[in-house]
């Protein structure tokens, strides 16, 4: 009691009291609810402040777009380069960036507005080194961008080129000569009936893009959305109004703090009603019929997942991002080079897989699944929730069956149609009466 008693006389600002039935202790004359208060209120303005500040330093490192349109404007005022989007990008000021969607420092996309028409704009911000298959940028050749064809490249010498460099692509297929006509046209960026040097060297850079390939080759297709335009390796394309396949996108510091379990509740939440999800997911199936043995040969989806998958007003399915739709016979190339220590070694993108020879320390070049069979897996829980009775058991039935194909696609040729036929009609048969097929 004595020692209590000094200690008041020495902090007379103080109180000894017992409080919510715990212990003793030295207690400010604050309130105990008014320091929670302050403490929960720095907490929160600190963590506030450090998201802010995650914020503010991603951003500024993802969206570029004054470096963007400073060295793409440079390059044409200089005439190096030259394309359909040129003009109205760096003359007219009637093509401009907005809202900034990228999600690595050198592949930045924005969504955009051309002549006010709504669009999305992909840029590439070259990197001075190589990327190779083990990073998570697509392998580049060029260090130096705009740097072919050089002065005094005949037309025939640019197609001897671009047609060589499809081969490697794509393989020997029979029909090269028609895609290079295809790449001709859209290399022509002013239709005047003839290719500049300029416009060459544009053509030439955007081909080393594996997104730009393959929207030149599906562009006939309902689901790959339209080219408009280029300028350099910047390309432009039409605006797919949603960009999710669940219709809720959160900013990557927010999903930081969501529980996994929640998350997928929140996913299922805001998709659409059923019959627009069977639409959607019917134009998925038809994608996959578009890249598996279609006019230019196979294609593998190597990275199939809910934020490169979008849809338009009539719930028409849009690829939003095709990077990592890749020919096989160039992944067969890239993979089959690869050194290997274990099956993890053997991957690319984030869903095509091979196996590890472990004599050859090597990967090996068959894949473990083919297309259909992570499409089913990714439709699998955004079809089966809110399924009407008499469809959801026939429906769990087929996807499990399509889930459980393996191999190459190749070998089981006639299985996979079957189960991607079967699927469709099944979901069609269910909304075909309805509004919204």
């Amino acid at each position: 009691m004595r020692f209590i008693a000094m200690a008041r006389g020495l902090l007379p600002w103080a109180s000894l009291r017992k409080i919510c039935g715990s212990h003793y202790y030295i207690q400010a004359r604050l309130p105990c609810v008014r320091v929670k208060y302050l403490f929960f209120s720095w907490l929160a303005v600190f963590v506030g402040s450090w998201v802010i500040y995650v914020q503010y330093s991603t951003y500024t490192e993802l969206c570029r777009a004054h470096d963007c349109k400073k060295i793409i404007c440079d390059k044409y005022q200089k005439g190096i380069i030259d394309g359909s989007a040129c003009s109205s990008l760096c003359d007219k000021d009637t093509l401009y960036f907005g809202k900034c969607l990228s999600n690595k420092p050198n592949n930045q996309v924005y969504r955009g507005v051309w002549d006010e028409s709504q669009i999305v704009l992909k840029c590439r911000l070259e990197e001075l080194f190589h990327f190779d298959l083990d990073s998570n940028m697509e392998p580049r050749k060029e260090t130096v961008l705009f740097d072919k064809p050089t002065k005094g490249t005949s037309v025939e010498e640019f197609r001897e080129m671009v047609y060589n460099l499809l081969k490697a692509k794509l393989g020997d297929q029979a029909n090269l000569q028609e895609l290079l006509k295809l790449v001709v046209t859209v290399a022509d960026g002013n239709k005047d009936g003839h290719i500049s040097l300029a416009e060459a060297k544009s053509s030439w850079a955007l081909l080393q893009l594996n997104e730009f390939l393959i929207t030149v080759i599906l562009q006939d297709k309902e689901h790959t959305p339209k080219l408009l335009g280029f300028c350099g390796d910047l390309y432009v394309t039409e605006k797919v109004p949603y960009s999710y396949l669940y219709g809720l996108t959160i900013p990557w510091v927010l999903e930081f703090f969501i529980p996994s379990g929640l998350r997928r509740s929140m996913d299922q939440w805001f998709t659409p009603s059923w019959p627009r999800k069977a639409k959607i997911a019917i134009g998925l199936l038809e994608f996959v019929e578009d890249v598996f043995h279609g006019t230019f040969g196979n294609f593998l989806m190597c990275d199939l997942s809910a934020n490169n998958i979008g849809y338009n007003t009539k719930h028409d399915l849009k690829m939003i991002d095709m990077r990592k739709v890749i020919p096989e016979v160039r992944f067969k190339q890239l993979i089959g080079a690869r050194h290997c220590e274990t099956d993890v070694d053997c991957v690319y993108g984030t869903d095509c897989r091979t196996t590890c020879h472990q004599s050859k320390k090597q990967c090996t070049t068959e894949l473990d699944q083919p297309n259909l069979t992570k499409v089913c897996a990714l439709l699998k829980d955004y079809l089966l929730n809110g399924a009407p009775s008499d469809v959801r058991e026939e429906l769990e039935k087929q996807l499990y069956s399509c889930i459980a194909l393996r191999g190459t696609a190749s070998q089981m040729e006639m299985e996979h149609s079957l189960i991607l036929n079967n699927l469709k009609t099944l979901l069609w048969k269910k909304i075909s009466h309805t509004k919204d097929s």
